[in-house]
């Protein structure tokens, strides 16, 4: 049975502002995690290996964008379809990961000296600012594009799919260079 028209403006009304939300709560509380002068007790060590966890899943979040990107230039709407869900779970598992361990850990300072430590930051602090704006664009995007609203899709992909592949790639370039600073 085919849903009004009305019913299909207010559902997607709904999704629009369930996107909004969760595209403002979620930089606002993990800017909080990462402050917040307390972390909590998780009772073992076992959230230390979540950034190298995190690195791996960034990397492949970014394999599966890539093959999205290959996929759509194809022609292959299945296939980009796949490689692009893949790497929306993939963000999400990431994004999961990401709470728990800046929830439960100690913030890492960088140490290293010279040139390196300008690029670290710049990556660094670019990384964060298009990570805290990715979530709308990529939720929309994806939204648009598993609802098959094609002309709405292309449109914001333009956007969305660059900062999200800048965001995958530098996070795991970021990962890389603090590393060796870990603690645990």
């Amino acid at each position: 049975m085919e849903m009004s028209k009305p019913t299909l403006l207010e559902n997607e009304r709904k999704v629009k502002s369930w996107i909004i939300a969760i595209s403002v709560i979620i930089p606002i509380a993990v800017a909080v995690l990462l402050f917040m002068p307390a972390k909590v007790n998780v009772g073992s060590d076992w959230v230390y290996f979540l950034p190298h966890l995190n690195a791996v899943i960034n990397s492949a979040a970014t394999i599966a964008l890539l093959c999205g990107l290959y996929f759509i230039k194809t022609d292959n709407i299945p296939y980009h379809k796949a490689s692009m869900s893949v790497a929306f779970v993939l963000g999400a598992i990431f994004l999961v990961s990401y709470v728990i361990y800046h929830g439960a850990a100690d913030s890492t300072s960088f140490g290293g000296e010279g040139w390196i430590r300008p690029v670290y930051y710049v990556l660094l602090l670019t990384h964060i600012a298009f990570a805290a704006i990715a979530l709308f664009p990529i939720l929309f995007a994806y939204y648009y594009g598993y609802t098959d609203q094609r002309v709405k899709h292309r449109k914001l992909v333009k956007f969305a799919y660059p900062i999200w592949l800048y965001v995958t790639v530098t996070g795991v370039i970021v990962y890389l260079l603090i590393s060796p600073y870990y603690v645990h």
